[in-house]
């Protein structure tokens, strides 16, 4: 197969996978079918590069070095090694070395592109499977405590009645109910729709926290909506936390609140649970803030130790022992971004120190 029906291919793909119809599965499987169409078209760009002639591949030099830095590692040996040949390359002298280095080097960094946007997807689908999952949960406890509230009863006695031995109060999500004979359990007057209130009153509470979250959150130009799948999570995580808050409360587990004198403070306390959530959630808005920030920016804090040990500058500093303006640079950075402001300042100390010398003779 020559390179044009290699390319022809690619295209042929990224079509049929574009003219793909997912119907009720396209959640799910649309965000992979366009990267699967990203992905062919960038495989027939790096094969197009092969075929242009060498004006228009030093045309697309800068172009190829851009995408090269915002994908690939500093240390890189491609991305070094581009930077290196990068000014002879724009000056029209270009090899077909040259040209397998700039084929070989945005290869890497679409491959590397396409890895970060996976990584987003599989987040992102994780998000939505954790959010069906809480929400099918809350949804569960409601529907259990609709047909059996005794057995999962959110009520609660604060006191006798002072004087009246023959009378208690029970305070429900629902309803208050006061002078009820002493030794009725508070389970015998839950009513259905109680845990249905609490978690309404947590996912309230849990909406403010999406509000204010709000600000925090950035746009995104990658194709998947990462930030809304982890704002909605916090909905049926409040709901449920609510749920969970006024259980452990009834139970007595948290000293000093096992007693809510009325409903209001009962729903008041499922808000504030729900609310609470964001104690947890926000870790997952960290990580998914963190997702979108490593795609088109690479990660210069985690530096391969093997691959920093044949660093393209090294290597030439080593064998050659030249002296004189560097030809590469650790970050990757061509001749052409800068240096010349280091050499000026090299040669302006280089002047104060002579300036500042101490000469010989009258």
């Amino acid at each position: 197969m020559t390179l044009v029906d290699g390319m022809r291919s690619h295209l042929d793909k990224a079509g049929s996978a574009a003219d793909e119809d997912f119907g009720w599965r396209r959640m799910w499987s649309g965000s992979a079918a366009r990267e699967g169409v990203w992905s062919n078209i960038r495989s027939a760009e790096v094969t197009l590069l092969q075929l242009v002639s060498d004006e228009e591949a030093a045309g697309r030099a800068s172009e190829v070095m851009a995408l090269v830095k915002d994908h690939l590692a500093t240390d890189d040996p491609r991305r070094v090694r581009l930077a290196r040949r990068l000014r002879s390359v724009i000056s029209g002298e270009i090899s077909s070395s040259d040209r397998d280095l700039m084929v070989r080097a945005l290869d890497a960094a679409y491959n590397a592109l396409d890895d970060e946007l996976a990584r987003v997807r599989s987040l992102r689908n994780i998000l939505w499977a954790a959010t069906f999952l809480v929400l099918l949960g809350a949804a569960g406890l409601a529907v259990y405590g609709w047909f059996f509230p005794e057995s999962l009863s959110m009520c609660f006695t604060p006191k006798v009645n002072p004087g009246d031995a023959s009378g208690i109060d029970v305070v429900c999500p629902t309803a208050e109910h006061p002078d009820q004979a002493v030794g009725t359990p508070a389970s015998a007057l839950a009513q259905p729709r109680d845990i249905l209130t609490v978690e309404i009153a947590g996912l309230a509470g849990a909406a403010l926290t999406v509000i204010a979250s709000l600000r925090r959150i950035r746009g995104t130009d990658s194709p998947y909506m990462l930030p809304l799948a982890s704002a909605v999570l916090k909905f049926p995580t409040g709901a449920l936390s609510a749920f969970l808050g006024l259980l452990l409360i009834r139970g007595a587990f948290v000293p000093g609140l096992s007693d809510l004198d009325s409903r209001a403070q009962v729903l008041g306390w499922a808000a504030a649970f729900g609310a609470a959530q964001h104690l947890v959630t926000r870790l997952v808005d960290d990580r998914a803030q963190m997702t979108l920030a490593e795609v088109g920016r690479t990660t210069d804090a985690v530096i391969d130790p093997e691959r920093a040990a044949v660093r393209e500058s090294n290597l030439l500093g080593e064998t050659t022992g030249a002296s004189g303006p560097p030809t590469a640079f650790e970050d990757g950075a061509g001749p052409h971004e800068g240096p010349q402001e280091r050499v000026r300042e090299g040669a302006h100390r280089d002047e104060e120190a002579e300036g500042s010398r101490p000469r010989a003779g009258p």
